[in-house]
């Protein structure tokens, strides 16, 4: 995403997730605020990633989805110390590049495990 103010606002959340961690008064707020960013740039995948994990925060008061490394062209999730938090870094920062192939085939594994979860 190219936007300037989009991108703040990608800073932002990376940001107040290192200070405060998984806070769901703000996140939930700013990541509903991002996606509007998303659906204005006709971004879908965007979309769907960031609707999926603004309501699995909601039911879970956390992110539960674990942290995503890729071994041999395939995707497996690993426990990491303070989980939650870095997940979540991780799948937002990857929306500052989607020229990224990769971040793309992140954001795919992402939305799967959302879904399935």
């Amino acid at each position: 995403m190219e936007n300037k103010t989009t991108l703040l606002l990608i800073d932002k959340i990376l940001e107040d997730l290192d200070k405060t961690g998984i806070n769901t008064d703000t996140l939930i707020d700013d990541l509903k605020q991002l996606r509007t960013h998303a659906l204005e740039a006709e971004i879908p995948l965007v979309v769907k990633v960031l609707r999926l994990t603004y309501e699995h925060i909601e039911e879970n008061g956390n992110f539960m989805i674990p942290m995503l490394v890729e071994e041999e062209d395939e995707f497996e999730a690993i426990e990491v110390a303070n989980e939650p938090v870095e997940s979540l870094k991780y799948l937002i920062a990857l929306i500052r590049n989607l020229k990224n192939k990769t971040n793309i085939a992140d954001l795919k594994e992402y939305r799967d495990l959302l879904n399935a979860y």
